[in-house]
């Protein structure tokens, strides 16, 4: 079942693609159960996501990794590329998964997911996820991804670290910046940065914005990934 609504209200507007129907009405009952969210978009694998959001304006997309027909992986790459041309209105995608460290999941986010979780995480946490993922002030899940970005590293050649093409742009940054940029690595939100640093949270907000533009990332996840793979930030750490 597919259902598409059109844009008439304010809410966070979110699309559930998932091959399970009933997950997806459970996601819905929650989701539309919030006053300031709303389900506009169902589809039942990639391909159909891609069709849909080529065409409904949505805000947060939770994308389910293994489907059939297209997977959440390709469906994640095709509609961050198609999005790419306007990053600041771009749709954030949150991917689901069933264990912490799903490489699928792994992949994805490299892809241009903004963070993920798990399919059996409370209601509460889900509600919180798709609210933060759209403010754009926080990564999702912050303990959870970090572990899954330390095995992004660890299963990385250090050649393909050393040479990702991002290390000069990490290199424009400067001292504060990537001060800045390695405690979003440890999931920090602006406000806690601002308190680590002292300083006010307008100033860490326009040092995350100078961050995003100079490495060209869509958003906190991808800095963190830029991070992580240019030797910034180091497992463990």
């Amino acid at each position: 079942m597919t259902t598409a609504l059109p844009d008439a209200s304010p809410h966070i507007r979110v699309a559930i693609v998932d091959d399970q129907q009933l997950l997806r009405a459970g996601f819905r009952m929650v989701i539309d159960s919030q006053p300031d969210l709303e389900v506009v978009v169902e589809a039942g694998d990639g391909a159909q996501a891609v069709r849909l959001l080529t065409d409904h304006p949505v805000d947060v997309v939770l994308m389910d990794i293994r489907m059939p027909t297209m997977d959440g992986l390709v469906a994640t790459a095709q509609l961050t590329a198609l999005w790419a041309a306007h990053p600041d209105t771009a749709p954030r995608i949150i991917v689901l998964t069933t264990f912490d460290l799903d490489e699928y999941a792994l992949e994805a986010i490299r892809s241009g997911a903004s963070g993920f979780l798990l399919k059996d995480a409370p209601p509460e946490e889900m509600l919180a996820a798709i609210r933060t993922v759209h403010s754009g002030d926080a990564v999702i899940a912050p303990s959870t991804t970090r572990r899954l970005l330390d095995r992004l590293v660890t299963t990385l050649p250090a050649e393909q670290l050393a040479d990702s093409g991002k290390a000069s742009a990490v290199d424009s940054l400067t001292d504060r910046e990537r001060e800045v940029l390695v405690l979003m690595a440890r999931g920090r939100a602006n406000q806690e940065i601002a308190s680590d640093l002292f300083v006010a949270e307008a100033t860490v907000k326009t040092h995350v914005g100078r961050i995003l533009a100079k490495l060209g990332a869509r958003d906190r996840v991808q800095a963190v990934v830029t991070a992580y793979e240019t030797g910034l930030v180091r497992p463990g750490e």
